[in-house]
């Protein structure tokens, strides 16, 4: 990359970050859960206006999504690529907390709250779309930016709704990051998903008079659960279910409960797996109802495809990570992050250690470091993640490269209060402005590398081929 570019990128970061902080700040004062996001995605939308951004409200039919184009002042008569940053704003459930302490302690109980970091997320995007347009702006570079305010990917799976509807049809590249607790590429598959309500219809009945005469629906969502466990044995060995029952029928034993209800989350690595596997449980549903006299309704929740991870733009990304070099904490951010350690429970030990592992800025790691300074190494091959995502959709579609800062202590787990406590910290924003300069970085490399957007277009057509 041109230096010049790379270092007017930073500047540009540098100046406009302070805005964007506070944008952050502000949605994790208001959290919202998924498809509720109205204030959060007014907030957004304000900002991108401010910066000269023209926006597109209510996308495939969904109140908070939307997306935000730039365009530079004049054409330059060059091919114009166009190139996206993906953002998002939800919140969880229960997750008040205040901030900037390591205990917990919720503003409200049973509130919401950023368990996620989305609040940081969709603000760094935003920090590094409006960076990117400074720099090209005043450069005369031709390319198209867009910023996609994604709604719901706490279990809503916004972006999967919006991929369907054609929303990123036309895109040459597709840039985002998450918050979390390690410095990095994000070179990973993630598990696809399906969400799924099984209601089940009996009769009720006097459970000691007249058993006889009633069909038990709760009956039948434990026997579906018991059938369920039983095929754990013969999925696929990374595939996972769970459930939670939802509705137990009621709450007096001397009734034979006439409804029941559970909600079960389906994942396998690869969507043609997944589709096998929910036939499978449906059948088990269906055989629990057939057992006990009772019907079924199947109720299709949503979900979301696995990623297709991009090897050309992984490798870019990681290039340009490695060119920003260490990210430098200060003593106080450290102290704050090691008492947030100390409230961890004994599991995260080891998801500590895995992210501070391989690190081609400092070496060997220990696992004493409360915020990872370094960088994770990429050595070009694409793990297995455990978790889901509907950035997934969109990397079916268009070719999609994420990474990770360490907003939050090594170890931190997601969903967590403790994840909320830090989320306004100036350790998180240090690592958003990192993950916007990162972003840029790699925005500005594919706008000006022809080639490096026809191998990433390449490599997501072989990926794909087949599945």
């Amino acid at each position: 990359m041109d230096r010049a570019l790379f270092d007017l990128l930073s500047g540009e970061i540098e100046r406009l970050s302070p805005h964007f902080t506070a944008l952050a700040d502000d949605i994790w004062a208001t959290p919202e859960l998924c498809f509720e996001e109205h204030r959060s995605s007014a907030a957004q939308i304000a900002a991108l206006e401010q910066f000269g951004f023209q926006v597109t409200r209510n996308v495939a039919g969904l109140e908070t999504a939307f997306f935000a184009d730039w365009a530079p002042s004049k054409d330059s008569g060059a091919e114009t690529p166009l190139i996206a940053f993906l953002g998002e704003f939800d919140a969880l459930p229960g997750l008040s907390q205040v901030a900037g302490i390591a205990e917990e302690r919720p503003v409200t109980a049973g509130g919401n709250g950023h368990g996620c970091g989305h609040n940081l997320l969709g603000s760094g995007s935003m920090l590094a779309a409006v960076a990117l347009a400074k720099v090209l702006d005043a450069h005369k570079i031709g390319a198209r930016l867009r910023y996609y305010g994604c709604p719901a990917e706490e279990g809503g799976w916004g972006k999967a709704i919006m991929a369907r509807a054609g929303v990123f049809d036309g895109v040459d590249i597709a840039i985002g990051w998450h918050p979390g607790a390690f410095n990095g590429v994000r070179a990973r598959s993630t598990l696809a998903i399906a969400n799924r309500s099984y209601r089940f219809r009996g009769k009720a009945a006097h459970a000691a008079m007249a058993p006889h005469l009633g069909r038990s629906a709760l009956d039948a969502l434990e026997l579906m659960n018991i059938g369920t466990n039983f095929l754990r044995e013969h999925m696929p060995q990374d595939a996972r279910v769970h459930y939670a029952i939802t509705d137990a029928g009621g709450i007096a034993p001397g009734v034979v409960q006439a409804q029941a209800e559970v909600l079960y989350m389906i994942r396998a690595p690869e969507r043609d797996e997944l589709g096998d596997l929910v036939v499978r449980v449906d059948d088990i549903a269906r055989g629990a109802a057939l057992m006990t006299g009772t019907e079924v309704d199947i109720v299709d929740q949503g979900g979301a495809a696995n990623v297709i991870p991009n090897a050309p733009l992984c490798a870019a990304m990681h290039d340009v990570m490695c060119d920003l070099g260490r990210l430098e904490f200060t003593d106080d951010e450290r102290d704050f992050a090691e008492r947030i350690r100390a409230t961890l429970p004994g599991l995260a030990a080891s998801d500590r250690r895995d992210a501070l592992q391989s690190d081609v800025l400092l070496g060997e790691n220990d696992d004493r470091t409360p915020l990872h300074e370094g960088l994770r190494a990429y050595d070009g091959r694409m793990a297995q993640g455990a978790g889901s995502t509907d950035v997934g959709d969109v990397s079916w579609v268009v070719p999609v490269v994420e990474c990770a800062t360490a907003t939050w202590a090594a170890g931190t787990p997601s969903h967590s209060w403790q994840v909320v406590a830090q989320g306004k910290s100036s350790a998180a924003h240090r690592a958003m402005a990192r993950a916007a300069a990162t972003m840029a970085g790699v925005g500005i490399k594919v706008i000006l590398n022809s080639d490096l957007r026809h191998a990433a277009r390449n490599d997501l057509d072989r990926r794909r081929a087949g599945r």
